[in-house]
């Protein structure tokens, strides 16, 4: 039985063979089933080869300008340039030194002063704060300081002793001993510490002595002062006379 049901099973294979078609279980389909749920998603793959440079793409647009950075080092010194134009002239300033006293007095003929009196410059060079007094003939200080204080004189036909006072104390004397036919030249400066209202003046020291101090229109005696360095203190008091 066992061999005749393989041989016919042969047969049957070798008949649908022949026939070309499928057993009748095989050749009928059935309804397509619902589809089933999606699958849970794989794994990453994974990364491909890095592909070749594209093309160069369009320019985008301006983005927002970004903060200011820090200072950078400063950089070497450049080329020296050209000279500029000349700017415009500026408005006067006020002078560094706001202290000023000064004058310049000469005689204007013969003086005629005896010994005991100051000899009075009447011919004025410069006095523009007028701390000279022309009619007492002497300099009185306004400003507290070092002061330098010089004359220059003519002698005609006499022997003259010319001292300088401060206070009516001597502080410098000149003595000319004039020749005769010629025209002299006495001179003379010193520097003075004062206090305001300390006096300077000259005159003639001795009695023995007349006056041959003289003045025209080429010749000139002449005396002078001005103010080196001011003595301003805090206190006014400490500005009175020593």
């Amino acid at each position: 039985m066992a061999a005749r049901l393989v041989v016919s099973q042969e047969e049957d294979t070798e008949l649908a063979e022949q026939d070309g078609r499928e057993p009748c279980a095989r050749s009928m389909r059935g309804i397509p089933g619902t589809p089933g749920f999606d699958g849970i998603p794989g794994r990453d793959g994974r990364e491909g080869r890095e592909g070749e440079k594209g093309d160069i793409g369009n320019p985008g647009s301006k983005g927002l300008n970004g903060e200011p950075g820090e200072p950078g080092d400063e950089g070497p010194a450049g080329k020296r340039g050209f000279p500029g134009y000349p700017g415009l002239k500026g408005e006067s300033g006020e002078g560094s030194f706001p202290y000023q006293s000064a004058f310049s007095m000469g005689l204007t003929g013969k003086t005629t002063q005896a010994s005991g009196a100051p000899i009075r410059f009447l011919k004025t060079f410069y006095n523009e704060q007028h701390h000279y007094d022309d009619i007492s003939g002497k300099f009185r200080c306004a400003i507290p300081g070092i002061y330098y204080f010089t004359y220059h004189l003519t002698i005609n036909g006499k022997e003259t002793k010319v001292a300088m006072f401060k206070n009516g104390r001597t502080v410098a004397f000149t003595l000319d001993q004039f020749h005769n036919g010629n025209l002299d030249q006495a001179s003379g400066g010193v520097i003075l510490n004062l206090s305001a209202g300390d006096e300077v003046w000259l005159q003639l020291y001795d009695d023995i002595f007349d006056a041959g101090i003289y003045a025209d229109t080429n010749n000139d005696s002449t005396f002078s002062g001005f103010l080196l360095t001011p003595k301003i203190l805090s206190n006014p008091t400490d500005n009175r006379r020593r």
